[in-house]
């Protein structure tokens, strides 16, 4: 960790004092983790080329996606790669919350790159069997929490988002309700991966949201000022979240359409879980419902599809995720994003002003 090498010399050169703040080091791992994901982006995509990582499209999905055949996916692992040298840098490895988060977001990432490499070698759009990937995340996401609630750095308290002073003690039961949050989180985001720079930019702006309330949630002051809860140490994510937007950014600068490369599993169920963890760090699990609706809706939308097929045979949707719907009903693929971005900005400003209503 280089930040606490230059604070160790900050008694003689007090200009170092300045890596002390959560805030300096936030824009500093933003930038070195854009720059080194947009240095790498060219080489990282040719090399995906290079070893045909091709995607695989679905066989029933919009026709106009079977141009897409072939695309390099798996670009996800170019954000994870991103994370590791402002990691290094600029983030504080001795804080159990960061780790938390790192552990999460690379254990989901690792569990996409198997799912895109059966993907890949078996040339079709199957992976890890959904029953085996879902324990995994389970098992991921529970034994990180557990070690967070066993080391007292967690809260095991629910918090309602626009009331102020109102929570619900879940004791041990919080592990079990945090892990679902946290893979609901992961699958949703996984399931609205579906057009070029749909998910990548919700993605960014809610985990943009997140770091501004785990800083609020992590500073005593304005906690109290804002009646929300003080967890401690919650601010060290931040850094973390800055370099995930940035890295994000610059993934987007190859991804928009049309798309060089795709993120694949291994880009949406990392980002996924880290928007969960985030959340739950936060204490703001409830709240992602509401900063993350894009992905609510997308996951509801194929829960409803499945379940009205199998209950009546009939579907809702033309086809699902609902960007799909809004594919085959004639709207173009540009104008779907962006709108979705749209919806995904006034959301977090409707999440941002929780922190006045409540």
């Amino acid at each position: 960790m280089l930040y606490k090498i230059l604070v160790d010399f900050s008694h003689e050169y007090t200009a170092l004092n300045v890596f002390r703040y959560i805030t300096f080091r936030s824009f500093l791992a933003f930038f070195t983790a854009f720059g080194v994901c947009w240095w790498l982006g060219p080489r990282y995509i040719s090399q995906l080329i290079k070893n045909q990582w091709g995607q695989s499209v679905r066989d029933d999905g919009p026709q106009t996606h079977l141009r897409k055949q072939g695309t390099p996916t798996m670009g996800g692992g170019l954000i994870l790669l991103g994370l590791f040298v402002p990691g290094v840098l600029w983030f504080d490895l001795g804080n159990r919350m960061v780790w938390g988060v790192l552990v999460v977001t690379f254990g989901f990432g690792l569990v996409g790159f198997v799912d895109d490499a059966l993907k890949v070698w078996k040339k079709n759009s199957k992976g890890v069997p959904g029953k085996v990937r879902l324990l995994v995340e389970f098992a991921i996401s529970a034994g990180v929490l557990t070690f967070l609630v066993m080391q007292d750095v967690l809260p095991t308290q629910l918090y309602l988002p626009f009331f102020k002073n109102t929570s619900f003690e879940l004791g041990w039961f919080y592990v079990a309700f945090g892990s679902l949050v946290v893979v609901g989180a992961a699958n949703a985001v996984n399931l609205t991966d579906g057009l070029d720079g749909l998910a990548i930019v919700p993605v960014m702006i809610s985990a943009a949201t997140l770091a501004l309330f785990a800083y609020v949630a992590g500073h005593f002051e304005i906690a109290s000022y804002l009646g929300i809860p003080y967890i401690a140490g919650a601010g060290e994510t931040v850094p973390v979240a800055a370099a995930l937007v940035a890295a994000g950014l610059a993934f987007l600068w190859f991804n928009s359409y049309p798309a060089q490369v795709f993120m694949g599993d291994v880009g949406s169920l990392s980002l996924g879980g880290f928007l969960g963890i985030s959340a739950v760090i936060s204490q703001n699990e409830l709240l992602l419902v509401v900063l993350g609706g894009v992905f609510v809706v997308e996951a509801l939308s194929v829960i409803t599809q499945v379940a009205s097929f199998k209950l009546t045979g009939k579907r809702i949707f033309r086809m699902a995720p609902i960007h799909h719907h809004f594919e085959l009903k004639g709207l173009d693929e540009t104008k779907i994003i962006v709108r979705f971005w749209i919806i995904s900005i006034l959301l977090a400003v409707l999440s941002l002003a929780t922190l006045k209503l409540r």
